[in-house]
């Protein structure tokens, strides 16, 4: 086909004209403001896998950008469309579209920090995490005893009770599910046991790491005192070289249906696998997920022949060599001299 000689500067500048259009059309809105008028910044959860066109729908829901099809343009065009990153994002009122795309591809997202207190059972942990959000319940407690999911962490027993790290973490919404959070958790506690056991040197140190575990965690669930953790180590490890019961409150109570309140000569008597006053030696998992001092007094217990100990009303604990001592004992603090 011939165009006449006139018709071609004009077909030229269509040709040209057009993307400039579209190239200017979406250069004004990637410079122009956001829409809000808050003075606050805006909180915004960006879902994992969320696709581009999803992303643009939660931020015009936010008043973070208009609602506007240059948006996921942009993103494109400036190679941002598959890199933008799940997680919480705090934008300051006014974000241009085009630093709004910055931001969400460089992952500069809100982390919070969420902590576990030690000696957290399992189920409270998951209600910690449950209460603000960051997991489903039933999800979390179902993965913690999945089969799959103790492979995968390298676990060896009937669930992750005891190896769930309490620690404060720094989480951002939208970013980590609960297995990912399960993994993370799982790996802080390999983490924090690795550089503990490796300097154990003694020849005679003979515990297996679940054996630990499960004994750290009864150390923890018995003192809050720092300065006794490794004393009443010595008591349960004495005990146990002796073949003597450990008789330790904590485990009953946790080998309970109703677990509250005081326990009673009744439920001392209750024959459960968590029972230590009935069972020999260890009972069959962790009764709590201990943290990093319980731990390393179990690895590096005091040296004592103490075989008893008694709570005193300042919360710290009277320790005895004989169970004649222990009595005695028993008797003065229960009598409150």
């Amino acid at each position: 086909m011939n165009f006449p000689a006139r018709r071609i500067p004009l077909l030229l500048m269509i040709i040209l004209g057009v993307p400039l259009l579209w190239c200017l059309w979406v250069g004004i809105y990637a410079m122009g403001p956001g829409p809000s008028s808050s003075r606050e910044q805006i909180e915004v959860i960006i879902p994992a896998r969320s696709s581009l066109s999803t992303i643009g729908k939660i931020l015009a829901e936010k008043k973070v950008i208009r609602p506007d099809p240059r948006f996921s343009m942009l993103a494109t065009l400036t190679g941002a469309g598959s890199r933008l990153r799940a997680g919480e994002y705090a934008f300051a009122p006014g974000k241009k579209p085009l630093e709004v795309i910055e931001l969400l591809k460089k992952g500069k997202v809100l982390y919070r920090p969420v902590t576990i207190p030690e000696g957290t059972e399992m189920t409270k942990f998951a209600a910690i995490l449950a209460a603000d959000g960051w997991v489903d319940l039933e999800k979390f407690l179902h993965l913690v005893r999945d089969p799959a999911m103790l492979k995968k962490t390298g676990i060896h027993a009937e669930s992750l009770e005891g190896y769930l790290f309490p620690d404060t973490y720094f989480l951002s919404r939208g970013q980590l599910g609960e297995a990912k959070i399960i993994e993370m958790m799982v790996a802080r506690h390999f983490q924090i046991y690795n550089a503990l056991i490796k300097n154990q040197n003694s020849d005679t140190f003979a515990m297996s790491h679940h054996e630990v575990v499960i004994l750290a965690s009864i150390v923890e669930k018995e003192t809050g005192n720092p300065e006794e953790r490794a004393l009443v180590a010595s008591v349960f490890l004495n005990r146990l070289q002796r073949g003597m019961r450990l008789q330790a409150d904590p485990t009953v109570r946790y080998g309970l249906e109703e677990n509250t309140g005081q326990l009673t000569k009744a439920d001392l008597k209750k024959s459960t696998p968590y029972n230590t006053y009935i069972i020999e030696g260890l009972p069959p998992g962790p009764i709590a997920n201990p943290g990093r001092a319980a731990i390393e007094a179990v690895i590096f217990p005091a040296r004592t022949d103490y075989l008893y100990f008694v709570a005193k009303d300042d919360k710290s604990h009277h320790f005895s060599r004989t169970l004649k001592e222990h009595n005695k004992a028993v008797s003065r603090y229960r009598a409150g001299k």
